[in-house]
C-alpha cells in the first residue's frame, strides 16, 4: 500500500495532498514547484520557443535547478492567492515548461528529470533575458499546473493552488501509516548488535535483508565499495501497523472530535449535498447562490453509501482475481519443478538411446541434447517471465486493495466522495487487467518429443525428434458456475484443462432418468454448452461428459447433480395457438378474434409430479362457455376444449359447469364464473387425476382419473372472454368441501 501513499513528484509520503481535476494527487509543496505562470500574451508557447535564435546564455548561479528552495518559493509566491495581491513579484518568478522534452525545439534546451517514483518531471527553467522587465502593457499572467502522472494541464484561478481541494482522507491515512511505521520501527531491533538488549533498528538493507542500528550500519554496512549500490530503507512496519485500527490513527467518526469539513467557498457552511454534475460535495449556500444552483444534487449521506457500495463491489472482483493470481503462482512454481523433472527424464532417456548407437550416434547425440536443453531453458524462461509479470500485477493490485480498504474505513463522507470516482475507476481498471488467458500458463510441463531409434545407420545423421503420438483426450472440467436449471430444463457447460494439448473432436453428454436409473446419451457434438428440455419437474438428475478423438474416448468428468424446479413457470404458447387467439402481457393474457371457440396451449409439458395454476377472468360478456384443462400437443385447435380425445376439460358458464372428454359431458355442478373470478387447475400425476377450483373452492369431485402421459395446460375461449394466466403457485394445502353435483 505504501506506493499508493507516495507523491509522484518527490517520491515521499504525501504532505498536504491536493486533488487535481484529473483525480490524481500531489503534495502542495510539489505542486508549487511544478506550476507555471505565463503572461496571457504568451500562453500558447513555452518561453524558450518564442525565439528561434541561438540558445540563451547559461543561467547565473542560484537560478534554475541550482536555485534550490528559494526558486520554488518564488514560483509559489506568484500562485498563492494571498501573495498574488502583494505586488509584482510574479514577473521575476522562475518558470517551468509544461511541454515534454520530445516537443519540437525544446528537448535541446532543458533536460528532464525523473522523480523517485519514476514519473518524468521538468525542472525549473530560468526566465529568458528581458522577461523580468515585462512591459506594463502586457496582459495579466495566468497560472497552470500539469499533472505529473497523466500530463493533463489545469488552469489556476485567482485563488491559486488553494483552489484545489485538500484530500483529507489520504492525509489521514498517511498520518496513520506513519504512526504505525514509527511504532514498528521502534519495535524492530538490530540483528548485528552485540549489546543486550540490541539497539533499535534504524535502517533495513533491501539487498542484504538485514536490520542495522546506526552504529552497526556505519561499521558493518558502509555506503562505499560493494555496498554503495545497496538501498537502505526504514525498518518495515509489522503486520497491521499501517492500518492502525481503533479509531483510524487518531481520527474519529463524524460525531467524534474530528472537525467537520467546511465549504471551500463558504467557510461557515458545512458540506451537506453532493453535486452529481461536478462530482464534488457542496454546501447549502452553493445551491442557493453559487454555480451549483441548477445542477443535479443528491444527499451527501446517500451518495456516500452508494459510492462505498460501488467501491466495495469493485474490490470484491479484484479480490477474487488476486486469489486466482495467488493460486496461479503456486501452479507456476509447481510447473517449474515438473519441467525440471520431465527435462531430466527426457535427458536420461535420450542418453541411453544415443549410447546404444555407438560411435555413429556420438555427434548427433550432442545436437539432440542441446535441443532438449534449449527447449527446457525456453520453457523455464517463459514461466519465470510469467511469474515476474504476474507477481508485479498482484503486488500492484494488493497495494490498491489495501489503500481502498483504508479509505472505506474512514467516516468522512465528503472526503470519501472527493476520491471515490477515481478509486472506483482504478479498481475497475485493475480488475480488467486480469483478462481471459492471463491466469493460464503459456507453456506446459510436458516435452512433446520422442526419439525414433529404429532407422538404419545411414539415417543417423537425419535423426531428430518426432511429434509425440496422439493420445485420448483428458477429463473435461464441468463449469459449475454456468450450469443451471430452469423449470424442467437443465443447462450444462464444460471445458478442457488449460494444459491439455491432445486434440478433441467432440463431446458426449450423458444424463440419467431422474430416478437413479442408467445414464443415456443426450448430446454428441463439438459444443461445450448444452440445454436439455422436457425433463420431469421436481426431479434430481445426474450428468457427466467425456471427450473423444481419433484415438478413442477419454474418461468421464465428475458427476454433477441438477434439481429441476418444484413448481412450473410458463406462459401461453403463441407458436402452437390457433391463429384467432390474441396474446398480450408477455403471453400471459389471452383473448380471441372469433365468436367460435379456439384453443391455446401452455409452454410447459408435464409427465410427473403435482402442478397447480390459475386463470383470472378479466372480461366475461354475453355468458360464453370457456373451457379450462389439459391436452396433448396435437389437440384440435378450432373447437371447444374436450370435444376430442386429446383433451380433458371443464367448461363453465355463469351458473354451472360440466366436465368434458371425447365430447362426453359429465358431473354438472352448480356455480359458474363472472368477471373477476379465478379458475384453478390441479394436475396430480402422482395420483393420476385432475381437479378444478373456482374462487378457491373445489368444483365438483375430481374430474378425471387414471390419466397418464404427457400433458400441457390448455384453454379454449372466444371473443367474449379474456383471461390472465398465473403460474409458479404452490399446490393448495387445504381443500374445501366440494359442491354436490346436481343430478
Amino acid at each position: 500500500m505504501e506506493e499508493e501513499l507516495k507523491c509522484p513528484v518527490c517520491g515521499s509520503l504525501f504532505r498536504e495532498p491536493i486533488i487535481l481535476p484529473c483525480s490524481h494527487n500531489v503534495c502542495l509543496p510539489c505542486a508549487r514547484t511544478i506550476a507555471v505562470q505565463t503572461p496571457e500574451s504568451e500562453q500558447h508557447l513555452p518561453p524558450l520557443l518564442h525565439s528561434r535564435g541561438p540558445a540563451p546564455p547559461a543561467a547565473a548561479p542560484g537560478a534554475g535547478l541550482g536555485a534550490g528552495p528559494g526558486a520554488a518559493a518564488g514560483s509559489a509566491a506568484c500562485l498563492d492567492s494571498e501573495s498574488a495581491a502583494g505586488g509584482g513579484g510574479g514577473d521575476h518568478a522562475d518558470k517551468l515548461s509544461l511541454h515534454s522534452e520530445t516537443d519540437s525545439g525544446y528537448g535541446s534546451y532543458t533536460p528532464s528529470l525523473k522523480s523517485p517514483n519514476g514519473v518524468r518531471v521538468l525542472p525549473l527553467v530560468p526566465a529568458p533575458p528581458g522577461a523580468a522587465a515585462a512591459p506594463r502593457g502586457a496582459g495579466p499572467a495566468s497560472s497552470s499546473l500539469t499533472c505529473p502522472q497523466c500530463h493533463r494541464s489545469a488552469s489556476l484561478d485567482q485563488r491559486g493552488l488553494r483552489g484545489f481541494q485538500r484530500n483529507r482522507l489520504l492525509e489521514a491515512i498517511v498520518q496513520r501509516y506513519q504512526q504505525g511505521r514509527a511504532a514498528a520501527a521502534a519495535a524492530a531491533k538490530c540483528q548485528l548488535c552485540d549489546r543486550s538488549p540490541p539497539e533499535p533498528a534504524a535502517v533495513l538493507c533491501e539487498q542484504c535483508e538485514v536490520l542495522y542500528c546506526a552504529a552497526c550500519q556505519l561499521r558493518c554496512h558502509p555506503a562505499r565499495g560493494p555496498f554503495a549500490k545497496h538501498r537502505l530503507a526504514p525498518p518495515p512496519a509489522h503486520p497491521g501497523a499501517p492500518g492502525g485500527g481503533g479509531d483510524g490513527g487518531g481520527g474519529k467518526g463524524a460525531g467524534g472530535g474530528r472537525k467537520l469539513p467546511t465549504c471551500a467557498e463558504h467557510d461557515l457552511e458545512n458540506y451537506s449535498m453532493y453535486c452529481v454534475s461536478c462530482r464534488s460535495p457542496v454546501c447549502y449556500q452553493c445551491l442557493e447562490e453559487g454555480k451549483h444552483n441548477k445542477h443535479d444534487v443528491k444527499a451527501l449521506g446517500a451518495m456516500w453509501k452508494q459510492h462505498k457500495a460501488q467501491l466495495s463491489q469493485a474490490l470484491n472482483g479484484v479480490s477474487d482475481k488476486a486469489k486466482e493470481a495467488k493460486e496461479f503462482l503456486v501452479q507456476l512454481k509447481n510447473l517449474l519443478q515438473q519441467i525440471q523433472e520431465n527435462g531430466l527424464d527426457y535427458e536420461a532417456c535420450l542418453v541411453a538411446q544415443c549410447d546404444a548407437l555407438v560411435d555413429a550416434l556420438t555427434r548427433q547425440k550432442a545436437k539432440l541434447l542441446t535441443k532438449v536443453t534449449k527447449e527446457r531453458e525456453h520453457k523455464l524462461k517463459v514461466v519465470w517471465d510469467q511469474i515476474n509479470h504476474c507477481t508485479l500485477k498482484l503486488r500492484q493490485s494488493t497495494g490498491l486493495m489495501e489503500y481502498c480498504l483504508e479509505v472505506i474505513k474512514e467516516n468522512d463522507p465528503s472526503g470519501f466522495l472527493q476520491i471515490s470516482d477515481a478509486l472506483i475507476k482504478r479498481v475497475q481498471v485493475s480488475q480488467e487487467q486480469w483478462v481471459k488467458g492471463a491466469l493460464e500458463p503459456k507453456v506446459s510441463a510436458e516435452f512433446d518429443l520422442t526419439l525414433d531409434s529404429e532407422p538404419l545407420l545411414q539415417s543417423i545423421h537425419q535423426l531428430d525428434f518426432i511429434q509425440m503420438k496422439c493420445r485420448v483426450p483428458p477429463v473435461p472440467l464441468l463449469q459449475l458456475e454456468k450450469c443451471c436449471t430452469r423449470n424442467n430444463s437443465v443447462t450444462l457447460a464444460w471445458r478442457m484443462p488449460p494444459l491439455s494439448h491432445n486434440p478433441v473432436e467432440g463431446y458426449i453428454l450423458e444424463l440419467d432418468d431422474g430416478d437413479g436409473g442408467q445414464f443415456r446419451e443426450v448430446y454428441v457434438g463439438k459444443e461445450t454448452l448444452c440445454t436439455i428440455d422436457g425433463l420431469h419437474f421436481n426431479s434430481t438428475y445426474n450428468a457427466r461428459v467425456k471427450a473423444f478423438n481419433s484415438s478413442g474416448v477419454g474418461p468421464y468428468s465428475k458427476t454433477v447433480i441438477l434439481q429441476t424446479s418444484d413448481v412450473a413457470w410458463f406462459t401461453f404458447d403463441p407458436s402452437s395457438a390457433h391463429r384467432d387467439i390474441v396474446l398480450s402481457n408477455d403471453n400471459q393474457t389471452a383473448t380471441c378474434n372469433s365468436y367460435d371457440d379456439r384453443v391455446v396451449l401452455g409452454t410447459a409439458a408435464f409427465s410427473k409430479g403435482v402442478h397447480y395454476w390459475e386463470l383470472h377472468v378479466d372480461r366475461y360478456d354475453n355468458h360464453p362457455d370457456p373451457a379450462f384443462g389439459i391436452a396433448r400437443i396435437n389437440v384440435v385447435k378450432d373447437m371447444m376444449l374436450g370435444k376430442d380425445d386429446k383433451a380433458w376439460a371443464m367448461y363453465v358458464d355463469n351458473n354451472r359447469s360440466w366436465f368434458m372428454h371425447c365430447n362426453s359431458h359429465t358431473n354438472r355442478t352448480e356455480g359458474g364464473v363472472s368477471k373477476g373470478a379465478t379458475v384453478g387447475v390441479l394436475l396430480d400425476l402422482n395420483k393420476h387425476n385432475l381437479t378444478f377450483y373456482i374462487n378457491g373452492q373445489q368444483q365438483g369431485p375430481p374430474a378425471f382419473e387414471n390419466i397418464e402421459g404427457v400433458f400441457m395446460p390448455a384453454l379454449s375461449l372466444n371473443r367474449n372472454v379474456q383471461v390472465t394466466l398465473h403460474t409458479g403457485l404452490e399446490v393448495p394445502q387445504s381443500v374445501k368441501q366440494p359442491k354436490l353435483p346436481n343430478n
